[in-house]
């Protein structure tokens, strides 16, 4: 329930606040906003803690939600992966706010402004749109929204079409919480999704594909509207040659299985050295049917719809034809089109202009590249698009420094995979093709703030004597300055 005392409510107005119309809510909050830019830091606070309430008070009809969307989706992933994880980026988030919302002194030109002072305000935007994929939903809308009301500002979401029965939940449950000239929720009918990016936000979050991000982008440019975009990509994975096999295996494994490998920075791909790729391949099916004893297990999440898994199961069947080797990591099916559930693989030998090479695959798929020198991955992965997440494998501290140096990614986890997601102080963010821009932490809360210079002149300025008409104090003074 909403208990923030604090919060003002917009001025009234001609709307209807159960306008459920984009326009109408984006008026709301521009008028809410107007009323009230600069939220204190109790109140930015006390909205915090109630995103945090929402979460905590509804975790349970969130999970079943979540696992209603996918057909099965683990309820221990869910926990870990979205809730755990949002509560906690509250809880970073309140520890450092009042330092982050603080004014930054900023050096001056004691030259020409003696006794003057520079300083940088953060301040709110205004409304920060964001559009919400369905792998993470309540992850990648949550930890926006930490961002966005941290730095003071409101905001509107779109769901994703497939989270259908989680957006239902939020749009029913977020009024008890949060007033709409705060926060609304919006899922994807009546040609939501079309028009949403063409409204005039002061900032637009984007997470999904490359394709669906540069339409985006394309929509919010005639207004100017600047974007987050974060599109994922081909993240590939070094295992190096020093580093123990078992341990690499263990930990990428983890990553690739987790969700079904429905996570934009999943590990696409591996490149291992020639000689370990088929004692990778007999320790990978070890490993994975421990944890995923049958495809049935409820620890395992199917895939989202039906177009993913005909995407994923067409994927394989064409690199098998063309000579590729699929090793199964756990017995049984392959796959089953009712749960929608598709087994853990390894790809061996797959063409490299077949789908799973090519493309994203967004599923529990692992092709492996087998290498004889460090060059061979450095000069693949910098002949395509760059990658949201870079995973080297290696002991070798200068070897490390040199994958660093040499390919550029998203970011990177060393060592293992897509954990340097969830750390709170590093900006997650993509570069090129993977994207653009950077938000979690601090480094949200400056992407939804204008980090506003404000100059302070001294009661006396010595500008005055460079006044015209220019006399020969002015032309000596500026002859000395440019020397």
């Amino acid at each position: 329930m909403n208990t923030n005392p604090l919060y003002r409510a917009a001025p009234p107005t001609d709307l209807n606040p159960l306008d459920n119309g984009l326009e109408a809510t984006l008026k709301l909050q521009r008028a809410a906003y107007f009323a009230h830019p600069y939220p204190s830091f109790s109140e930015r606070k006390a909205d915090l803690l109630q995103l945090k309430a929402l979460i905590r008070d509804n975790r349970d009809a969130i999970v079943a939600a979540i696992s209603a969307d996918y057909g099965n989706r683990s309820r221990h992933e869910t926990l870990f992966a979205e809730i755990f994880s949002v509560m906690d980026g509250v809880d970073h988030t309140l520890k450092h706010l009042k330092q982050w919302m603080k004014p930054q002194r900023r050096g001056v030109d004691w030259k020409n402004f003696f006794g003057a002072s520079n300083r940088v305000i953060p301040q709110p935007l205004g409304i920060v749109g964001a559009i919400v994929p369905w792998n993470f939903p309540i992850n990648l809308s949550f930890s926006g929204l930490i961002a966005t009301f941290a730095a003071g500002n409101r905001s509107m979401v779109k769901m994703s079409e497939n989270s259908r029965h989680l957006a239902k939940l939020l749009i029913e449950k977020c009024p008890a919480y949060f007033p709409r000239e705060k926060l609304a929720f919006f899922d994807e009918t009546g040609g939501v999704g079309i028009e949403f990016s063409k409204l005039k936000f002061d900032h637009l979050l984007f997470t999904g594909s490359g394709l669906t991000g540069r339409a985006v982008m394309a929509a919010a440019a005639p207004n100017l509207c600047p974007v987050t975009l974060e599109m994922g990509g081909k993240s590939p994975a070094i295992i190096c040659d020093d580093y123990p096999l078992r341990k690499a295996a263990e930990r990428l494994l983890f990553v690739k299985c987790f969700n079904a490998g429905q996570i934009c920075t999943t590990v696409d791909h591996a490149y291992i050295p020639t000689a370990k790729v088929n004692e990778f391949a007999a320790m990978a099916k070890e490993i994975v049917s421990m944890r995923y004893p049958t495809l049935d297990t409820p620890d395992y999440t199917s895939m989202i719809d039906e177009r993913s898994f005909n995407r994923v199961v067409a994927a394989l069947e064409e690199a098998q034809e063309r000579g590729a080797t699929l090793v199964q990591l756990i017995p049984g099916k392959q796959w089953d089109s009712a749960s929608r559930k598709i087994a853990p693989h390894i790809v061996l030998n797959a063409p490299p202009d077949c789908a799973l090479r090519t493309r994203e695959i967004f599923g529990p798929v692992l092709p492996i590249i087998a290498y004889t020198s460090m060059e061979e991955p450095i000069q693949a992965i910098n002949a395509g698009p760059r990658p949201l997440a870079l995973y080297p494998f290696s002991n070798d501290k200068p070897l490390v420094e040199h994958l660093l140096r040499h390919v550029i990614s998203g970011g990177v986890s060393v060592n293992d995979g897509l954990f340097h997601v969830g750390q709170h102080d590093l900006p997650f963010g993509g570069v090129g093709d993977s994207g653009m821009g950077h938000y979690h932490g601090h480094d949200g809360f400056v992407t939804f703030s204008k980090m506003r210079p404000v100059f302070y002149q001294a009661p006396f300025s010595a500008i005055k004597f460079l006044w015209p008409p220019y006399g020969k104090f002015a032309t000596r003074y500026l002859d000395f300055l440019t020397r």
